[in-house]
């Protein structure tokens, strides 16, 4: 009775909540605001909040068309392996007191599953067979190169930081050292750490100015040029869970785990916060810039972000 009991809790987590569907809810309905707001910051009506949902079931109904040159299995199983990954993302960030699949290495599952969405954009660009999506995927891999340095020294300023002696990369332990020690945003050595993982959240979901690699109206949207139908649903479905998981995953670090003892209510704060950092961090900077070019993205990214989240790291190492 106890192993019926945990295979449908396990599935509960998986499949409602914090997993599939509720992760593409809210990953839709950020996406849906971002346009919104988008728009009225360029004194546009803009579409309406679910516009996103309507266009996901608008694509999921329309016809499938595969290119000839393109390799069929990779071109299909690229957009599920992507979705796949940050699903599970999801159940090791703690939104409601505690992570379905905690672990001690959180962090650096975490790490590596970020990568895959990537790749995986990458493995259906290829699979394609189209010069636009090799243009694309070319751009993409170096977009990943230099977003992932800074990435990796902010998680390593958190670990050091919660650890002290030890580098602790466990979400729950995270949780926990805020919960008596305060929020890490609060303790001054952690603010450019903060500013620099903002950074690297409109890069790492493909958000103006550093959508280099799907570039509508330079290149046809690259690596997702010949993708239609379902496929390409899936794929825009993974940039709006994307962007609720970067922010869900920066909100937890930097925010505290919220815990008022009412899952419905963390869950509603959480949103609200994630909703916030989503406005601050791709919304208002999508609007005032342009397109960064790709030589102008990679030396953004290890230069001026990678040296902020170095000098959090070297403060957290000297103690202050």
């Amino acid at each position: 009775m106890e192993t019926i009991t945990t295979i449908l809790t396990n599935a509960f987590h998986v499949l409602v909540f914090p997993g599939l569907l509720f992760a593409a809810v809210v990953g839709l309905l950020l996406a849906g605001l971002d346009r919104k707001l988008l728009a009225r910051m360029q004194r546009r009506i803009g579409p309406p909040l679910l516009q996103p949902f309507y266009d996901f079931f608008k694509l999921m109904g329309k016809e499938t068309i595969i290119p000839h040159e393109a390799n069929r299995k990779a071109f299909l199983i690229a957009p599920v392996l992507g979705f796949v990954s940050l699903i599970v993302m999801m159940l090791f960030i703690p939104i409601f007191g505690y992570s379905p699949f905690s672990t001690n290495a959180d962090l650096i599952v975490i790490l590596y599953l970020l990568t895959i969405p990537a790749v995986a954009l990458i493995v259906g660009g290829s699979a394609s067979g189209s010069p636009y999506a090799g243009i694309g995927i070319s751009r993409e891999m170096v977009t990943m190169m230099a977003y992932e340095l800074p990435l990796v020294i902010v998680l390593l300023t958190v670990a050091k930081k919660v650890g002290g002696d030890e580098l602790v990369f466990s979400m729950q332990k995270i949780g926990d050292w805020q919960a008596m020690n305060g929020l890490l945003i609060s303790h001054w050595s952690l603010i450019p750490a903060a500013i620099a993982f903002l950074l690297v959240i409109p890069a790492e979901v493909g958000t103006q100015p550093f959508d280099v690699a799907e570039a509508e109206t330079e290149i046809c949207e690259g690596p997702l040029v010949e993708y239609s139908g379902a496929p390409l649903a899936m794929f825009k479905l993974n940039t709006a869970i994307k962007m609720f998981v970067m922010t869900a995953l920066f909100t937890f670090l930097f925010l505290g785990g919220i815990d008022t003892g009412i899952i419905a209510l963390n869950a509603l704060i959480f949103v609200a916060i994630c909703a916030v950092v989503t406005v601050l961090c791709m919304t208002l900077i999508h609007a005032i810039t342009a397109r960064l070019k790709i030589e102008h993205l990679f030396k953004f990214y290890w230069t001026f972000v990678s040296a902020l989240a170095a000098i959090s790291l070297i403060l957290v190492w000297l103690g202050l």
